[in-house]
């Protein structure tokens, strides 16, 4: 870092980002523009190997903030369970093995949806109970409660931690039935908080009347995680998760929530995760400044 530049020491790129570029390009360019850290999303990972993962960032001198993601937890079937805690134990190896202890959790939507952004599942006329199943909120969330009790004694033998996103409302029948980060902190409290921990990211919890308070009670709690960032922008896109935005180009109030995050007692990394066909397609090396330029003016500041 050259005199007088802003301390990015904890600004951290997450690899979804820069979609389009490979693991050792995203990790060279956010080292070269002063980060301190990369968070990982397992595709890259898996396209090189874990072992070489981690030596691309460490070599790098960075550091990994987190992995994404485990998660999809909501199957009812025996073989969906089975598939589902096969699927996040491998996800816990790839993390403690990337050098992270922060694994990411996606929890899943309902059975009645098929896939992320897919059309509910359709039924017969006889199948009443399986549609009703299917679409039950109560039950789903209970089988998430099971599915990370059966994972946390293998996420502590291995020292990660499985951290629980919140995502906005709308994606609560297809991709998150935890939808507050008040029902994050519920889900995570019969276990210790460094095992089982919570994520604000400003995206998904930003409207949230209570936030302050439930972002203070996950410091006092110790299971605040990591923080991620980016806006709310509209229109939304056809596919809402792509209607991420550089900060200060929607909605966000990002000093008022860095500031609650702050005097929570927070201080990892900040993680940039944006999903955004037009930032996608933009030069890697111009993602990255812009994203400096707006921690820098929204988020620093305030830490």
């Amino acid at each position: 870092m050259t005199s007088g530049a802003p301390d990015l020491s904890r600004l951290s790129l997450n690899t979804a980002t820069t979609k389009l570029l490979t693991l050792a390009e995203a990790v060279d360019g956010a080292a070269r523009a002063g980060y301190g850290a990369v968070g990982l999303w397992r595709d890259r990972v898996q396209e090189v190997g874990a072992d070489k993962a981690a030596k691309i960032v460490a070599d790098a001198g960075l550091r990994v903030s987190s992995l994404c993601r485990g998660g999809f937890l909501t199957a009812s079937d025996p073989a969906g369970i089975a598939s589902a805690l096969a699927d996040n134990k491998a996800a816990i190896v790839e993390a403690a093995t990337v050098g992270t202890s922060e694994l990411v959790f996606v929890v899943g939507g309902l059975d009645a949806n098929p896939g992320p952004g897919l059309p509910a599942r359709r039924y017969s006329a006889d199948a009443t109970a399986e549609r009703d199943a299917a679409k039950d909120l109560v039950a789903t969330r209970a089988r998430v409660a099971d599915r990370i009790a059966d994972l946390v004694p293998f996420a502590a033998e291995h020292g990660v931690r499985i951290v629980l996103e919140a995502l906005h409302p709308i994606f609560a029948a297809d991709r998150a039935v935890i939808s507050t980060l008040g029902q994050a902190l519920d889900l995570a409290a019969p276990h210790p908080g460094d095992v089982v921990g919570v994520v604000v990211d400003t995206y998904h919890v930003w409207w949230d009347p209570a936030l302050e308070s439930l972002i203070k009670r996950a410091g006092a709690e110790g299971r605040l995680a990591s923080y991620q960032v980016c806006d709310w922008i509209l229109p939304l896109a056809a596919d809402p998760l792509l209607s991420r935005g550089y900060m200060g180009d929607g909605y966000i109030d990002f000093p008022t929530i860095t500031r609650w995050v702050t005097t929570a007692g927070y201080t990892g990394d900040i993680e940039v995760e944006i999903f955004n066909q037009q930032i996608w397609d933009t030069a890697g090396d111009t993602v990255i400044r812009t994203v400096a330029e707006r921690y820098t003016a929204l988020v620093l500041p305030h830490l």
